[in-house]
C-alpha cells in the first residue's frame, strides 16, 4: 500500500527532535482500557508513543509503513515493531485492548482504518487519538516562529496539516465518545533543541528540497534575538488534542 511519506528522509532528526506525549495521558488511557494485555500503536513513527504505552500494557504492537522510521525506533522488550500500514495490519482479530494513534491520523485512509479498528479491537476496547498543534514559547519567540510557520513555509505544508491545526474537529469519528481530561504537552528546551524541532517539520524539509535554502537557518538570527541566552532552557508548549472512543 502506498502511503504519504513525509518523514523517512529525516527519520533520525524526527526521533531526536520531537516532543514526547504527556505521561499522564498514558496513565489515564490505561485506566480506561478493558484490560492491559495488548495495545496497538498505529502509525507509530519512531515509537515515541509506543514507549509511553509500554509503561502500562503487557505488550505493544507498533506499526508504521515506513521501514526507515521503524529502524530509528527505540528497542524495548514489550514492543513488537512491524512495518505495515494502519489500514491493513497483521494483528489478530479481537486482540487489542487499546488502539492508539499519535500525531498520525491525518495521514490515514479513515474509512479503511476505522474498519481495521473494528476488526482488531476486543469488545469494549478504547480508540485513543492524539495530536499536537503549533507550539508556543513566548510572545517574542512566537512572533518569529509564526512568520516561519505560515509565511515562509506555508506553501510547503501538506494539506493534511490543516486537519491538525483545526484540532481534528472536522474528521469523522464513528465510535462512542469518551470524554477525556485536558492534558498539557510540554518540553523544556534550549535554543539548539528548539531549532532542531523546527527542522523536523515536513514543510521545512520540503522547502529546502524545493529552494535549496534552509529556512530555519535564515530565521535563526531573529529567533536567537528573541530567545536570549541560547543555553537558557525555556518551556515549549503545544495544544494537545484528544479524541477517545469506545469500540463495540
Amino acid at each position: 500500500m502506498e502511503f504519504k511519506d513525509h518523514f523517512s528522509g529525516h527519520a533520525a532528526l524526527y526521533r531526536d527532535a520531537r516532543p514526547l506525549p504527556p505521561a499522564d495521558w498514558f496513565d489515564w488511557l490505561a485506566q480506561q482500557a478493558p484490560d492491559r494485555a495488548l495495545a496497538w500503536d498505529a502509525g507509530c513513527g519512531n515509537g515515541q508513543a509506543s514507549l509511553g504505552l509500554a509503561a502500562h500494557f503487557g505488550r505493544v504492537v507498533a506499526t508504521d509503513p515506513s521501514a526507515t522510521q521503524i529502524a530509528q525506533a527505540a528497542a524495548q522488550p514489550q514492543i513488537d515493531y512491524r512495518v505495515e500500514p494502519a489500514e491493513r495490519s497483521t494483528l489478530a482479530a479481537g486482540s487489542a485492548s487499546l488502539v492508539g494513534v499519535s500525531q498520525a491520523l491525518h495521514w490515514f485512509d479513515l474509512d479503511a482504518f476505522h474498519a481495521e479498528v473494528r476488526r482488531v479491537a476486543k469488545p469494549g476496547a478504547l480508540l485513543a487519538i492524539s495530536a499536537y498543534g503549533n507550539c508556543s514559547v513566548s510572545h517574542e519567540v512566537d512572533a518569529v516562529e509564526r512568520r516561519l510557520y505560515a509565511d515562509t513555509l506555508g506553501p510547503d505544508w501538506p494539506p493534511e496539516r490543516a486537519l491538525v491545526d483545526t484540532g481534528y474537529r472536522d474528521l469523522p469519528f464513528p465510535f462512542t465518545r469518551v470524554e477525556s481530561p485536558s492534558f498539557m504537552m510540554r518540553a523544556d528546551w534550549n535554543l539548539a533543541q528548539f531549532l532542531a524541532y523546527l527542522r523536523s517539520w515536513s514543510a521545512t524539509q520540503r522547502y529546502q528540497k524545493r529552494t535549496g535554502s534552509d529556512a530555519v537557518q535564515a530565521a535563526t538570527p531573529e529567533l536567537a534575538a528573541a530567545w536570549g541566552d541560547p543555553e537558557q532552557v525555556r518551556a515549549v508548549r503545544w495544544p494537545f488534542v484528544t479524541l477517545v472512543g469506545r469500540v463495540g
